[in-house]
């Protein structure tokens, strides 16, 4: 283990030109990955040249920004627009560059202040807000709405009703989601790491919460490389490539991590209707798609396809595989009943995790005349996708009692390597 740096030294190590390297880097990998994603969902065609700023709100919503769709269909006409959504894999890439920048500097030290730490986290933020306004300012964008049918058209010109549709975004409330959304991250990364620094006061819950957290990271990572391999081989045997990719670079784990908790025992609820598709598995799509509300579980998903019970076995190794790593890295003495209960909050708060940021929810609508529907021109849809909260939790602290007591069996004679002073790697 390496002694501490001199104060002189350290603040060097992580000044305001780290800071703008880690906040900076981390923006551009999250535009980069949303601009080849929506290039691959054809974006690019957008009138106007507007895929820039479709990107700009991209990253704002991987964030947890605020994009608000506004409509505009004159005196005569009634509009609706609304849109809830987060891409993961731009967020997921956010995440890992953000904590890469953040804890480079602080490597090989087993200890530092807390007010190193937020004087740290602190430039790093501000470098952030400064690069998220200008995201915010150019996430907006008005477009001009085709009646699609001929003699509604007709009836436009003649009472001169011109739909258009737009994006913009509410900054105030955009900054601060981007703030918590980077506070969250820099604080898990300083969990999970344990080459991270942490202060005196917080070394003794490194032995119950890091191996835990880190478990967690583990699994969520594995579920979305198996969900990049499920999608190679999806493209290469059924075509189709560029939606594959646009699905594996905007929202792969929203599938994946949704599919984690179906294996589970987990029920979402959800609905399509009118032109809206998911970016998912065409059974998915046939269970939502309908006048009613449709329930998504395992037992509607196997009526579909019975492959679907897969995902039971698949998750029943992914949980004892984390588990197994989280004992392996929590102290000797950690009775296995420990790894259970240990197990199962970890799991609890990330199935929580999941069951938040994956909500889908949007629906548009122009009514002219009093006529809702429009003759059925595709103008009106309505999606959306919520999970049932309670249920899926309990369920996932059952499975966390049962695999982490299995783990703690299986990892005897391997733990130990969370100790304090176990090198800090």
């Amino acid at each position: 283990m390496r002694p501490n740096l001199p104060s002189g030294q350290a603040s060097s190590r992580h000044g305001w030109v780290p800071a703008v390297a880690a906040a900076s880097a981390a923006l551009v990998a999250m535009a980069v990955t949303a601009a080849l994603g929506l290039w691959a969902a054809g974006a690019t065609d957008l009138p106007g040249g507007a895929c820039p700023r479709v990107v700009a709100a991209t990253v704002v919503t991987a964030v947890g920004g605020s994009v608000e769709l506004s409509a505009d269909a004159g005196g005569i006409a009634g509009t609706r627009a609304g849109l809830t959504v987060v891409p993961l894999s731009v967020t997921l890439v956010g995440a890992l560059v953000a904590t890469t920048g953040f804890l480079r500097p602080l490597r090989h030290r087993a200890v530092a202040s807390a007010a190193e730490l937020a004087g740290w986290a602190a430039r790093i933020a501000a470098v952030w807000l400064l690069g998220l306004t200008a995201l915010a300012l150019a996430a907006r964008r008005t477009f001009a709405v085709s009646l699609g049918d001929d003699t509604l058209n007709d009836l436009g010109e003649v009472f001169g009703v011109t739909p258009k549709a737009g994006f913009t975004t509410d900054v105030p409330l955009t900054l601060l989601s981007g703030l918590l959304w980077l506070a969250g991250v820099l604080v898990l990364a300083l969990l999970v790491s344990r080459g991270a620094p942490l202060p005196p006061r917080l070394l003794r819950f490194q032995e119950s919460v890091r191996p835990a957290a880190y478990a967690m990271v583990v699994l969520l990572l594995a579920c979305v490389a198996l969900g990049v391999v499920v999608a190679l081989v999806t493209a290469a045997t059924r075509g189709r490539a560029a939606q594959t990719l646009a699905v594996v670079l905007l929202g792969l784990p929203n599938l994946v991590w949704l599919a984690f908790t179906v294996g589970l025992g987990a029920t979402w609820e959800g609905r399509v209707q009118g032109p809206f598709g998911l970016p998912m598995p065409h059974v998915l799509d046939e269970v939502l798609r309908g006048s009613d509300t449709a329930t998504l579980n395992l037992r509607t998903l196997g009526e579909q396809d019975g492959r679907v019970w897969w995902l039971v076995a698949a998750d029943a190794v992914l949980l004892l595989a984390a588990a197994f790593v989280m004992a392996a890295r929590s102290p000797a003495r950690t009775p296995a009943w420990r790894h259970g209960v240990h197990m199962a909050v970890a799991l609890v708060l990330t199935v929580l995790m999941i069951c938040l940021v994956g909500r889908i929810s949007a629906h548009y609508g122009l009514t002219l005349f009093g006529i809702s529907d429009l003759g059925g021109t595709g103008l009106t849809g309505d999606l959306f996708l919520r999970p049932e909260v309670w249920s899926a939790l309990g369920l996932a602290a059952l499975w966390g009692l049962a695999a982490g007591f299995l783990g703690g069996l299986s990892a005897r004679g391997r733990a130990g390597r969370g100790r304090v002073g176990d090198g800090i790697r």
